[in-house]
């Protein structure tokens, strides 16, 4: 045998090992706790064949504790780059079987170097979390990779999309790599993210708590609104990511791809003419008229378990990507609270980086009062949202379905703050607050007359009639311009669909500057 030949069957034998990470036994028992390998996932996210791996016999660079005696080809993660439904993305996947997926500074510069070549080449940057945290080994060069990491997040943040998953333990400084992401998906009964784990939460304040109660997916998808998706099963996650990917362009210089729409454009949908209801204070479902409108009524919405009162999701009208942003009646009367401007704020924000039209359906009757709300800084919270849309140059389109009332309404994309098309139903209400807190307010004086409980009643009704005849109706606002049409509700979907088909050349900059100072 030729010695070129023994080089060969070496380097044969190499990459048969680095494939096997931390061996059978650790793979064994991954699979154990129901997970997957790094490489099983990657196989699962990527088009068939087209996964071409990266650094694949990097090895640590520390001599400490012993560990110059623990050498592994890739050093606890899979770097390399691939297709979805052919489109190109890069993917980095940590691998628990190989000490635990601690992160050295070895393995953070296979991560950045992945990250560089994402920017560098305009395409989705997706992580698949499964790691101890840090390798205490190494100490500060840890941190330093870190670091390292976290600075790519930011640089990276609205130019490419980035997405995470979490299929293992994610905890102390590794979670700010996915908070900085875009998009997170976590594994029920498997993933966890939190700064300090159960024992120190024990030592320091006296709570007792798992580590699914303190950051397991149902939390942060319910709870803290740091996650955006929980899933049953890797699988799921994995269909999720490549689903996801296909509402996005793959950088922010880009369109999102047209999909192919099967769907009648024209369409009419005689349910929406029935579905407000005749009395203003009883609830509809918010998704039955998304589902109506959207190509063959498929979305895929985010953070879906919490802030119930607003709905951010991804659909498509004629086979363009947008962004909705809806309030939800069933929930809270749709109300604008705290939760509810932070998460609809930063999916605006995400809609605006990547070109991605963002259609608006507002039926809100104001901001969420009280003390809780007030003392949370709902007023900063709030200007979030108001921040994002006002800041937003893609196309928006807003229809308004029924109560638009005060600060809630400039807030929901309406004309003022740079709505380019904006709609409303014959059962719109566009006034600063309803009849019954009007009334109060501007008959306040008269009220206090009253002595007769029946008579002020009488006089209450009939005033309240009144403010309904001037403002419990879409004409008011379209008299002033700041309604472009009132439309009847079965056109919706062909309205929305030419009003985005005439903005496809929409052309609006924001005034140059480092950058905004958006209200934290």
């Amino acid at each position: 045998m030729s010695e070129i030949q023994n080089k060969i069957n070496k380097l044969i034998e190499n990459r048969e090992t680095a494939r096997m990470g931390g061996g059978e036994k650790a793979i064994a028992k991954q699979h154990e706790k129901g997970k997957y390998t790094a490489r099983e996932r990657i196989q699962m996210l990527l088009d068939e064949g087209s996964f071409e791996e990266f650094d694949m016999f990097v090895t640590h660079r520390c001599y400490d504790f012993g560990m110059e005696k623990k050498h592994t080809f890739g050093d606890g993660v899979v770097t390399g780059y691939g297709t979805i439904d052919g489109r190109l993305v890069y993917v980095f996947a940590q691998d628990f079987t190989v000490t635990a997926g601690s992160l050295s500074l070895a393995l953070a510069d296979k991560i950045c170097k992945v990250m560089d070549m994402a920017m560098r080449n305009g395409a989705p940057c997706i992580g698949l979390n499964d790691s101890g945290g840090a390798r205490i080994q190494e100490g500060v060069n840890a941190l330093a990779g870190y670091a390292n990491i976290f600075q790519r997040n930011v640089m990276s943040s609205g130019v490419i999309p980035q997405i995470s998953a979490i299929f293992g333990p994610c905890a102390g400084g590794a979670v700010y790599s996915p908070a900085l992401t875009d998009f997170i998906i976590m594994k029920k009964n498997t993933s966890n993210m939190f700064l300090t784990g159960p024992k120190v939460v024990k030592t320091v304040t006296g709570e007792d708590v798992t580590q699914e109660q303190l950051g397991g997916a149902v939390v942060h998808t319910t709870k803290s609104g740091v996650a955006h998706f929980a899933v049953d099963t890797e699988e799921e996650g994995i269909a999720l990511i490549r689903n996801l990917i296909s509402y996005m362009p793959q950088n922010n210089m880009e369109d999102a791809p047209l999909a192919m729409c099967t769907d009648n454009i024209a369409r009419l949908e005689d349910s929406l003419n029935e579905i407000i209801p005749d009395n203003p204070n009883q609830a509809y479902d918010m998704y039955e008229v998304i589902k109506a409108i959207v190509d063959n009524g498929e979305y895929l919405e985010s953070q879906a378990s919490y802030a119930k009162n607003i709905i951010t999701c991804f659909a498509r009208f004629n086979g363009q990507s947008v962004g909705i942003i809806a309030n939800q009646p069933k929930f809270m009367a749709g109300v604008l609270d705290i939760n509810a401007s932070r998460k609809a704020a930063r999916f605006v924000r995400f809609c605006d980086a990547f070109n991605i039209p963002i259609v608006t359906l507002v039926d809100v009757p104001g901001f969420l009062p009280g003390t809780t709300q007030e003392y949370g800084g709902v007023i900063t919270h709030g200007a979030k949202l108001l921040f994002a849309y006002c800041e937003a140059t893609v196309p928006k389109v807003t229809v308004t379905l029924r109560k638009a009332y005060g600060g809630a309404y400039i807030v929901m994309s309406s004309k003022h703050i740079r709505g380019d098309i904006n709609y409303a139903w014959p059962s719109a209400e566009i006034a600063v607050m309803g009849a019954s807190g009007a009334v109060e307010v501007l008959h306040a004086k008269a009220l206090a007359e009253f002595t007769d409980a029946e008579a002020k009643a009488k006089f209450v009704a009939e005033k309240e009639q009144e403010y309904k005849d001037l403002f419990s109706n879409p004409y008011n606002a379209a008299r002033y311009g700041y309604i472009d049409d009132v439309i009847e509700p079965r056109n919706t979907r062909f309205r929305i669909i030419r009003a985005l088909q005439s903005l496809a050349t929409k052309r609006l900059q924001n005034p140059a500057r480092k950058h905004s100072n958006i209200p934290l």
